[in-house]
């Protein structure tokens, strides 16, 4: 059963049940970039510091509500200084992504991994003292030292290139032909799949275009084709995932897509509605169990489950 919930993320998590969420996938809303008008948003707090002890707040209570093998995906994006903040002057990039990085660190969260998403389609920025920026971060933070990842979903087939390359360091005439395996390819390549192909695991770095989707007054930031790797990684079919910060819905509309239940929680009303209405339109992919049924008995005009309607907490 999926929900969503309108209200502070930080008092609506208090009513979710201890250890009830395989995984959390959110982009929470970026210090200083955007006004969405709600009391309580976060995002426009007097300060850095600020920011991250209410996002600190909200991953308190993530890390009580997710299964001890349960992850957390956290794409957060930087900021430049407008102003003096302590120690930061103004134009300098203050570190955000960092400074919750290490707070939920210090939390007790283990961060497993930063992810690069290098934007392919990045607009240049009006800036002409430094470089425009084409990347963000996603952290794989986890609750546990020890917790579910398949990194089967994250597998990519070898280049052509790459393996020519291999072959070539490997052949008689190489200075490394007598060397001892360990460091090679074929540590890194994996397995081989049922094509035939090479594959190896997964990279840090992943080239995603950010999303043409718009939501009324709402710029869905968050890729369909980024979510995506994360919950298949961080679940399995039939697990609830979370999203603090649902905004637009694109999480919750990849977790049915995939077979997933989800709850999605987000101060703005509207937000939910809209978002509730794009994911009633998302295909969920059936279960094995529900598919051999369907196979035995056909069912007519069968309806697509759909989330309760919002409720407000708080």
């Amino acid at each position: 059963m999926s929900e969503l919930y309108c209200g502070d993320a930080a008092q609506v998590l208090q009513s979710i049940p201890r250890r009830s969420v395989q995984m959390c996938v959110t982009s929470p809303p970026y210090y200083g970039l955007r006004d969405y008008e709600k009391d309580g948003q976060i995002g426009r707090e007097s300060s850095p510091e600020a920011y991250i002890a209410n996002l600190v707040k909200v991953f308190d209570e993530v890390y009580r509500v997710l299964m001890d093998d349960g992850t957390l995906w956290l794409n957060i994006g930087d900021a430049y200084a407008h102003r003096p903040y302590a120690n930061v002057k103004r134009k300098d990039l203050i570190g955000i992504p960092w400074m919750l990085a290490f707070a939920l660190r210090e939390r007790g969260w283990y961060l497993r991994s930063d992810v690069i998403w290098r934007k392919t389609n990045a607009m240049p920025e009006g800036a002409k003292d430094r470089p425009s920026r084409c990347y963000e971060h996603i952290f794989l933070f986890a609750k546990s030292p020890r917790y579910y990842f398949d990194y089967h979903a994250l597998e990519q087939p070898v280049a052509a290139e790459t393996k020519a390359r291999y072959q070539r360091n490997r052949s008689e005439r190489s200075k490394y032909f007598a060397s001892s395996y360990g460091q090679g390819l074929e540590k890194h390549l994996g397995q081989v799949t049922e094509e035939g192909r090479q594959v190896c695991r997964g990279k840090d770095v992943w080239d995603i275009s950010t999303n043409a989707y718009r939501m009324g007054e709402h710029f869905a930031m968050f890729p369909e084709k980024l979510v995506e790797p994360c919950i298949l990684a961080g679940s399995k079919e039939g697990d609830t995932v979370l999203d603090p910060f649902f905004g637009s819905g694109t999480t919750g509309a990849v977790a049915k897509r995939l077979g997933r239940s989800y709850i999605g929680i987000d101060l703005n009303p509207c937000y939910l509605e809209k978002a509730e209405m794009r994911i009633a339109l998302v295909k969920s992919k059936p279960s094995q169990e529900n598919a051999a049924e369907k196979l035995q008995k056909p069912q007519e005009n069968a309806a697509e489950e759909s989330p309760k309607r919002p409720r407000e907490v708080g």
